[in-house]
């Protein structure tokens, strides 16, 4: 029976092509959260174990089968001939200050940036990283912004509770940030 719905599921998310819910699984399957999680989990295990050329990645509380992301030189060659889009230093910081803060206007990313980002923004979201998030509560209701499940899929996090954390870091008398103190500080704490 476990290999009936190990089958199940493999077909389901091959067939679908895009994540689908845990909550769906659930009910086609009829089974807990957990016992599908558990059965994912010990499929991604087979599949690394045989060096498969797919996977089964978690996106929020979905799951995709995709390619396996060690083969990704291999399946560009056939598959897409165009170059691999490449982000600019922009779109990354851009893109970094979005995902850390998710539901922010345009304006407060060009605060923190100190730089216009139109056009970093319109390739953010032609490539599908970032998305409107809706109005936001402010004056003028400028639109905010948010990551992707793109983003979380190129970028290998299963949510945005994955993201590293953030630095502490200290601002001196010009509002500038002092690095020099933040590593002298880290030296000490770890003698």
């Amino acid at each position: 029976m476990d290999s009936d719905i190990k089958g199940i599921i493999e077909a389901i998310l091959f067939a679908a092509g895009n994540p689908v819910e845990i909550k769906d699984l659930q009910l086609v399957l009829e089974k807990s959260k957990d016992e599908l999680e558990e059965i994912i989990h010990k499929m991604n295990l087979e599949y690394k174990d045989n060096s498969r050329g797919f996977e089964i990645i978690k996106i929020n509380e979905s799951y995709q089968i995709t390619s396996n992301k060690k083969y990704y030189d291999y399946i560009c060659k056939i598959i897409d001939k165009r170059s691999n889009p490449k982000l600019s230093n922009a779109a990354l910081e851009t893109l970094s200050i979005i995902a850390y803060n998710p539901r922010i206007s345009k304006s407060e990313i060009e605060a923190i940036r100190g730089v216009n980002v139109d056009g970093t923004m319109y390739k953010l979201l032609e490539y599908g990283l970032i998305e409107e998030a809706g109005k936001l509560d402010l004056p003028g209701k400028p639109m905010g912004y948010k990551t992707t499940n793109e983003f979380l899929k190129m970028f290998g996090y299963t949510s945005l509770k994955d993201l590293p954390e953030l630095p502490k870091y200290k601002l001196d008398s010009n509002k500038q940030i002092v690095i020099d103190e933040l590593i002298e500080e880290k030296n000490i704490e770890n003698e």
